[in-house]
């Protein structure tokens, strides 16, 4: 069976830099999409950042049990991973690595058990993690401030996952996801 490499964090932590730099260096993992009902920033693509769908055809999934996991991250804001994207992945023979949110990865986590591995990218303070949100400027002070209280909750999570990784020099905190990664292959080859 193909491995599940869930990458969760706070927004702001780094996951998706650190995410980015692990599918560079592991050729046999494919990315996980999410599907998001937010509005597309001017950078992303549909279909390669987000699948971006509209908040009735969200529903509509729900109701239909298309996602494998799915959550309200923001009132009237949903994320999910679609069934039909980790089939798509496993058709092509590869593991795959998600990005996303703190009870996302518990629910992919419970799903798929030991075939998946969850590290949590923490900042090195909260002071840190408002800091890069800030400069991203990707949000309104109001979108911020829900941001910023929600990270401090999820903070909270971060003895509830497999591993820790903590962005502080990005070089090492991607160097650190690298060996767990490179320790999970291995246990698991040896497993099987």
């Amino acid at each position: 069976m193909s491995k599940l490499i869930i990458i969760t964090a706070p927004s702001g932590a780094g996951k998706t830099s650190i995410v980015r730099e692990l599918l560079k260096k592991f050729d046999n993992l494919a990315f996980s999409i999410s599907a998001t009902t937010r509005e597309k920033r001017p950078h992303e693509n549909d279909g390669v950042d987000y699948y971006f769908i509209n908040h009735k055809e969200f529903r509509k999934r729900i109701e239909n049990d298309d996602f494998a996991e799915w959550e309200e991250v923001y009132e009237n804001q949903f994320y999910g991973t679609l069934k039909s994207e980790i089939e798509r992945i496993w058709a092509l023979g590869k593991h795959i690595i998600f990005d996303i949110e703190v009870n996302g990865a518990q629910n992919i986590k419970k799903t798929y058990g030991d075939h998946a591995l969850t590290i949590f990218i923490k900042p090195p303070s909260l002071k840190v993690l408002i800091k890069r949100l800030k400069e991203r400027k990707t949000e309104n002070d109001k979108s911020l401030k829900k941001r910023i209280k929600r990270a401090e909750k999820e903070l909270t999570y971060e003895n509830e996952f497999d591993s820790i990784v903590v962005n502080d020099i990005f070089e090492t905190a991607v160097r650190d996801a690298e060996k767990l990664l490179d320790t999970f292959f291995e246990k698991q080859t040896h497993t099987n």
